[in-house]
C-alpha cells in the first residue's frame, strides 16, 4: 500500500515538471548616454505687426491750386524731395511788395536818423528846442520798426512761397495722391497724399502679465535687463518663413498693463534698409527670456509622463531601470532641456524604454546624444505660397 502511494506522488511530481518555477525574462536591451551640457538661453514667444514709426497725412500748407506733381503713388522718396508744387504766383506778389516795404522802411529810417543827429548837434548849441528834439527821436524809433515789421512781412511771405512747394518731411514711402493738376486746396485742411517711414521700422506687439513678472523678477536677480531700459534683442520670422531672419531691439515697454486684457505694449526697432519689410505685415516674435545658463539636453523620446509628472528612466549601479521626475524647459537643436532632476553623470535610457518598469533589469550599451542645428525650427509652420488663379503661354 505504502509501496503504491509512493509511486502515485512521483507520478504527480513528474507531470508537475518536478516542482521547478519558470525561468526570468532577459533583462532589457536599452541605451544609455549622459546628458548633453551646453550654455543656453531661453527665448519668449510672442506675435505682433510692423508699424511705421512716422506715419503722416501731408496736407496743403497755403491756399492755391495745384499745378505739378512730382512723385508717383508708391514710390519711396527721400527727406525734403519735392511732392507737389502750388502755384507760387500769388505768393512771390507777396514777398515783392514785403520787399519794398523794406526798402521803402529803410529810407524812411536813414532818413529820421539822420534828423535826429542834427537835432541832437543843434541841441548843444540850443538852436532846437527839448520838444523837437524828442520828437525827432520818437521819428526814428518808429521808422526802425516799421523797418522791423517789414522784414517780418517779407519773412512770412517768404515762408508761404515756401510752402507752395510740398516736401518730404521724412525718407519713406507714398500713398497715393489724394489730388490732381487743377485741384484747388485750402491751408490745414486739403489733405494732399500720405506717407510712412519704414526704416527703421517697428515691431509691435503684446506681453501677457505673467511673462511681464517673470522678465521683472530676471532684472531683480541680475540675470536679464528689463526691456524698459535694456535693448533686448529680438528675433522675427514672417508668416511664409520657417526660420528667425529679422533682428532687432527693444525700444519700448509700455507704462501700464492693461486692465482689460491683462497684457502690455511694447516693441522692438528693426533695421529695414531693403525695406521689405512693410507697415501692417504679421509676424512672429521671440524675444530673449533668461540669461545664459548651462542646461542638460536629452531627446524628447527619452521622456514619458506618469500622469502629471514627466519622467527620465536611468540605470543603477546594479543595472536596474529607476524613473527620475525632471522639470523640463524649451527645445533647443532638436533636444529637450532639463532643468531640475538629472545629474551630469546619471546614465538616461535614450531607446529600449517600451517594456520598462521601476526597478526593471536591464542590459545597458553605451550610446550618445547628439544635437542637430538643422532642427532648431520655429515653433509654428510658415504659411504655404498661394497659388495662382489664371496662367497663360508666352
Amino acid at each position: 500500500m505504502r509501496s503504491a502511494i509512493a509511486i502515485l506522488a512521483l507520478a504527480l511530481l513528474s507531470a508537475c515538471g518536478g516542482g521547478e518555477a519558470p525561468p526570468a525574462p532577459p533583462p532589457a536591451e536599452v541605451t544609455v548616454a549622459t546628458p548633453l551640457q551646453r550654455e543656453v538661453v531661453d527665448w519668449d514667444d510672442y506675435t505682433g505687426r510692423f508699424v511705421a514709426p512716422q506715419d503722416v497725412e501731408i496736407r496743403a500748407r497755403v491756399n492755391g491750386v495745384i499745378t505739378a506733381i512730382h512723385f508717383r503713388d508708391g514710390q519711396d522718396v527721400r527727406q525734403g524731395q519735392p511732392l507737389f508744387t502750388i502755384d507760387p504766383r500769388p505768393y512771390q506778389a507777396q514777398l515783392a511788395q514785403a520787399q519794398a516795404q523794406i526798402a521803402r522802411a529803410q529810407a524812411a529810417l536813414t532818413n529820421a536818423r539822420q534828423v535826429t543827429a542834427r537835432s541832437r548837434a543843434l541841441a548843444s548849441a540850443q538852436a532846437v528846442s527839448k520838444e523837437e528834439l524828442e520828437t525827432n527821436i520818437a521819428s526814428e524809433r518808429a521808422a526802425a520798426a516799421d523797418l522791423a515789421a517789414g522784414r517780418a512781412a517779407a519773412n512770412a511771405a517768404q515762408l508761404n512761397l515756401g510752402f507752395t512747394t510740398v516736401r518730404a518731411p521724412f525718407s519713406g514711402r507714398m500713398s497715393d495722391r489724394k489730388v490732381s493738376i487743377g485741384d484747388s486746396v485750402a491751408d490745414g485742411q486739403t489733405v494732399l497724399t500720405r506717407i510712412v517711414s519704414i526704416d527703421p521700422i517697428r515691431f509691435e506687439f503684446e506681453g501677457a502679465e505673467s511673462f511681464y513678472l517673470k522678465n521683472l523678477r530676471q532684472d531683480q536677480r541680475g540675470e536679464r535687463g528689463s526691456s524698459r531700459n535694456t535693448a533686448n534683442p529680438v528675433q522675427i520670422q514672417l508668416a511664409d518663413e520657417s526660420e528667425y531672419r529679422w533682428n532687432g531691439r527693444m525700444r519700448f515697454l509700455d507704462s501700464a498693463v492693461d486692465p482689460n486684457s491683462g497684457t502690455i505694449r511694447a516693441y522692438a526697432e528693426v533695421p529695414n534698409p531693403t525695406r521689405f519689410l512693410t507697415p501692417g505685415m504679421f509676424g512672429r516674435a521671440r524675444l530673449l527670456g533668461s540669461g545664459t545658463y548651462k542646461a542638460m539636453l536629452i531627446p524628447d523620446e527619452a521622456i514619458v509622463t506618469d500622469q502629471t509628472r514627466r519622467l527620465v528612466y536611468v540605470v543603477s549601479k546594479d543595472n536596474k531601470a529607476t524613473p527620475r521626475p525632471v522639470e523640463i524647459g524649451a527645445k533647443v537643436e532638436g533636444l529637450r532641456i532639463v532643468r531640475d532632476g538629472l545629474a551630469p553623470t546619471d546614465q538616461v535610457i535614450i531607446t529600449g524604454l517600451g517594456r520598462l518598469h521601476p526597478g526593471a533589469p536591464v542590459k545597458p550599451t553605451k550610446g550618445a546624444i547628439k544635437a542637430d542645428p538643422t532642427k532648431q525650427a520655429a515653433p509654428t509652420a510658415p504659411t504655404a505660397e498661394p497659388a495662382s488663379g489664371q496662367a497663360t503661354v508666352r
